[in-house]
């Protein structure tokens, strides 16, 4: 028989796995296996966030064409009631039915045009959010992505142009300005049209076609502006863009230990 073990000798090692059904399970392999599922699960939620923009967006260009072609098509049928009637009589009641009914839908398409900007905002932040989770499982990623990993308004910013900030350009060649520059002329026109019907000489109605198309404009620049500013107020990043400052010294210090 052997020597008993002394009292102050350290317990015996536990082994490295675990044996259940001749499988092998260490706790890096369950950590490797927790990662994978993990990059999976954003992965998949990732594609669906891009599908659901991309459906969004083929729909909101299906409103415009449908709109713009209404348009067209109604300027052309008041043109040929106007050579029909010679511009007098039912002519004005039926301009003013036509153009009101332009402006309704004009209106519409409007509202969901503005919707989809900022669903589509909503994705760009939440794909960032994502985009945040793949840096924290794998940091070496993080420099390879052109667009931002941080779910902020600087990041949203950073995703939507890469190479440059966002400039007025942006806004002037976007789908919502060429929409309230149509629905405006439209809004004018009707308002126009209605003080000719109603016996109002033709420079009362060219100033309140004016002033219609204006506030039509301002009214929908502010309706988006208050939105926009609101959804920031209320929202919580999960990270945050790192000041500039802070940028540039870690851009410098990389530059000199490489």
């Amino acid at each position: 028989m052997g020597e008993p073990a002394p009292l102050d000798a350290p317990p015996p090692e536990e082994p490295a796995a675990a044996h259940a059904g001749g499988a092998v399970t260490t706790r890096a392999q369950e950590s490797d296996a927790a990662l994978a599922r993990r990059a999976q699960l954003l992965a998949t939620e990732h594609w669906g966030l891009l599908a659901a923009r991309s459906t969004a967006q083929n729909e909101v260009l299906a409103r415009i064409t449908i709109f713009l072609t209404l348009v067209s098509a109604g300027l052309v049928t008041i043109g040929l009631l106007g050579q029909a009637s010679g511009f007098h009589g039912w002519f004005g009641g039926a301009s003013v039915a036509i153009l009101a009914f332009l402006a309704l839908i004009g209106f519409m398409t409007q509202v969901r045009v503005m919707n989809v900007s900022e669903e589509d905002m909503m994705y760009v932040v939440a794909m960032n959010r994502i985009r945040g989770a793949y840096a924290d499982l794998d940091p070496q990623v993080e420099d390879i992505f052109l667009a931002s990993v941080y779910d902020d308004l600087p990041g949203m910013k950073r995703t939507y142009s890469f190479l440059r900030p966002r400039g007025l350009s942006i806004f002037l060649g976007s789908s919502v300005m060429l929409l309230i520059v149509v629905n405006a002329c439209v809004v004018g026109l009707l308002a126009g049209a209605s003080v000719l019907s109603a016996g109002g000489a033709f420079s009362w109605a060219t100033g309140a076609g004016i002033v219609a198309g204006v506030l039509f404009s301002a009214g929908f620049v502010i309706f988006g502006g208050v939105g926009f500013r609101w959804a920031w107020a209320h929202y919580v990043p999960r990270r945050a863009t790192p000041p500039a400052s802070t940028t540039v010294t870690t851009l410098s210090e990389g530059t000199r230990t490489s």
